[in-house]
């Protein structure tokens, strides 16, 4: 993401573009003045000396910090710019840099560019609304201003508020030479996966008459080089690196744009690859440390994941990702780390406890179906990390809080909130673990080739599929949106992840999804699943995926499910009315009330087997509530199943009861009716212990030594 680069190429396409003084070569200025030798300090670090550049930042910090009281605003500004070149670990010498373009902002009022060289500064180093009202100020004087209005776009970029490429849009209007903004729009495209958008506006940046800087040529063939490997076009691609290299021999701000886009591809071994590169061309590169250290950390190297990002953040003190990701880190060393089967579980001791006894039978059980029938098998262990904060799940995920979802999947390292995370009745845990380890099937059988919308759309499918009222469920708002045209066909359906029309759209998408892979495995059979990601493995487009393993192109494909939807929902759409619909796309698998009022129902009917099935499904939504564990635990005791008896008076246990003795003489009742006479004993003496005259633990004591050998209760 644009955001994290670093401050440098963002001062060097951003700034010196807007103000002209790059454009126009060095040479042909009169005299070396201050501006003219921060320049050459500027693109000498672009080719790669980085100390030629540093000892020219330092000369010309140094000669600010003798006199430069009496500097005008253009020296000041250029002072600013030397102390960036020098601020690789240095945080003071960003503040200086802050303070000398504020020095010549008050030394000129009417000086925009010293005003948005701070602005930049500011968003650079996240602070967004410092930020926000310089460029508001600029536009106050100027409203055509293409600078300010481009940095509008990039705060909305960094807060998520707004349409950032409307905003950009507003600064081509304003300039429709002002390559920064040709720049921003063309990765805006590439992070929405609008290919062909992204290389056409990357390629409008090397044309003669906008007169891009080396910078920015190299910004725009980095772009289309990143497009073209996408794409698979390894011609293009080798051009566009040969570009690249014939502008610095040290290119590393092109691999770190192919690392951000292979990591969005969700490729994250090429990503890590491609950091590396950008690190060896770059030892002090932030962006190439912290895509680095990200992806290792995604495919779990903790060890040396942590150590490029402590390296990134000793450098860059002021990186918000950084700085969230290594107080996570820490975090996570206080986890226990449990090993059971298959599966590498990483939780807080209370969550491990609670948790892993229910988790751990459910992922083995979902593997082997899901192995049997991809005929696929992830490599052991798959790890799976468990937040109690949904603030640290977030940050795991992207490295800031916020975010949405409720698990993400980085192939065979998975992170989920714990449920306790969410309110009661948000989700369903159970099937959102069931729906990440899908991910882990679909991304590993594909190389990470799958399209988003397949993955998501076959793991929506597979927890309708694992259990009876798993998955999401079709409500009004979703046939609303069918009968109203608002879906997207097959061929575009990846477009309603990431690119949706509204707010509405990335819930429609995922079951929508999920209804294509229902049809396809309805009218073609299962292997056919396991065949389209094979096909993507193979590097295959959409297109060819449908015609060899669906043999339908595009177009047929679309026409065949848009059919096969319609019937399958026509009853549903001929009571719909388009003007339905709302932020209610789908209906979900975490509502409590409905499943209390069938284990009500059960327990007054003491029938055992159906109010064991209610409460099952109950702690899969919230399994904090030792009374519905006690009742199960109960019902499972009375139904002759000792060993899930066990587990209940566990997990009570493990919820921290007020009445710690009588939950334990529980478990021990419960371990001795499963033939534990061992362990019930272990509980007994513990509790007789601490309370040597508890009547009910001297009763089971008794009990337990009158018992015959195997005998119980």
């Amino acid at each position: 993401m644009s955001a994290r680069r670093a401050a440098l190429a963002a001062v060097v396409s951003f700034a010196a573009a807007a103000s002209g003084v790059i454009a126009t070569p060095v040479a042909a200025q009169a005299a070396p003045d201050r501006t003219a030798r921060v320049q050459r300090a500027e693109l000498a670090l672009l080719r790669g000396d980085r100390a030629t550049a540093e000892r020219e930042g330092a000369t010309i910090a140094a000669e600010y910090g003798r006199g430069g009281d009496g500097w005008s605003a253009r020296d000041r500004i250029a002072a600013g710019r030397a102390y960036l070149l020098v601020s690789a670990g240095e945080a003071d010498a960003v503040r200086a840099a802050l303070r000398a373009f504020d020095a010549a902002a008050a030394a000129d009022p009417t000086n925009d560019e010293a005003v948005l060289r701070a602005s930049d500064l500011l968003l650079d180093k996240y602070v967004a609304p410092d930020a926000q009202q310089g460029y508001e100020a600029v536009l106050r004087r100027r409203p055509t201003s293409a600078w300010a209005l481009l940095g509008m776009a990039r705060v909305m970029e960094f807060t998520g508020k707004g349409d950032a490429l409307a905003k950009a849009r507003e600064a081509l209007a304003a300039d429709p030479r002002f390559v920064p903004a040709h720049l921003f729009v063309a990765r805006q495209h590439l992070e929405a996966e609008a290919d062909d958008s992204a290389r056409a506006a990357a390629r409008r940046v090397l044309t003669p008459d906008l007169r891009a800087t080396e910078a920015q040529a190299l910004d725009a063939w980095a772009v289309i080089g990143a497009v073209a490997w996408i794409e698979g076009d390894s011609s293009a691609f080798r051009d566009a690196r040969a570009q690249a290299e014939r502008i610095t021999p040290r290119p590393a701000p092109f691999y770190i744009t192919l690392s951000e886009a292979a990591s969005r591809q969700r490729r994250y071994a090429d990503a890590e690859r491609f950091a590396a590169r950008a690190l060896e061309l770059d030892s002090m590169s932030v962006a190439a440390l912290g895509s680095l250290g990200t992806n290792r950390l995604r495919t779990g190297q903790l060890s040396q994941g942590r150590a490029h990002i402590e390296r990134a953040f000793a450098i860059d003190p002021f990186n918000l990702w950084h700085k969230n990701t290594l107080d996570l880190l820490d975090a996570l060393a206080t986890f226990r780390t449990v090993r059971m089967g298959r599966f590498e579980f990483v939780a807080s001791a209370r969550e491990a406890d609670i948790l892993l006894p229910y988790l751990s039978p459910l992922l083995e059980e979902a593997y082997d179906k899901l192995a049997a029938r991809y005929d696929y098998r992830p490599a052991a262990p798959v790890r799976m990390e468990i937040y109690a904060r949904h603030a640290d799940f977030s940050v795991r995920t992207v490295g800031l809080t916020g975010l949405g979802a409720l698990g993400v999947s980085f192939g065979r390292l998975l992170a989920i909130d714990a449920p306790s995370a969410r309110a009661p009745g948000t989700f369903n845990w159970g099937s959102t673990a069931w729906h990440e380890l899908t991910h882990t099937f679909t991304l590993g059988l594909s190389d990470n080739r799958v399209p988003r919308w397949f993955s998501e759309g076959v793991s929506v499918h597979e927890e309708r599929r694992a259990r009876p009222g798993w998955g999401a469920t079709p409500s009004p708002p979703y046939y609303a949106a069918l009968k109203g045209n608002v879906l997207r066909p097959v061929s575009q359906l990846n477009d309603g992840f990431v690119r949706p029309r509204n707010e509405h759209e990335v819930v429609l998408s995922y079951f929508h999804a999920s209804m294509v892979v229902e049809m396809i495995e309805a009218e073609f059979g299962a292997p056919a699943l396991g065949a389209m990601l094979r096909g993507w493995r193979d590097g295959l487009t959409n297109a060819q995926v449908f015609q060899r393993v669906l043999k339908l192109s595009e177009a047929a494909l679309d026409e065949r499910f848009d059919t096969w939807v319609r019937a399958r929902f026509a009853r549903a759409l001929a009571a719909t009315s388009v003007a339905a619909m709302s932020d209610s796309a789908v209906v979900g698998d975490a509502e409590l009330e409905p499943l209390i009022a069938e284990a009500q129902q059960y327990e007054r009917a003491r029938n055992d087997t159906a109010l064991i099935g209610a409460l099952e499904r109950m702690l899969w939504i919230w399994p904090y509530d030792a009374p519905t564990h006690a009742k199960l635990a109960d019902a499972a005791a009375r139904a002759g199943l000792p060993g899930k008896a066990v587990r209940e008076r566990r997990a009570i246990l493990a919820l921290g009861p007020s009445d710690l003795l009588a939950a334990r003489v529980d478990l021990a009742r419960a371990l001795f009716g499963a033939g534990d006479r061992a362990g019930a004993r272990r509980e007994v003496l513990a509790v007789l212990e601490q309370s040597p005259t508890y009547e009910r633990a001297q009763q089971l004591l008794l009990e337990l030594r009158n018992a015959p050998p195997g005998g119980t209760p």
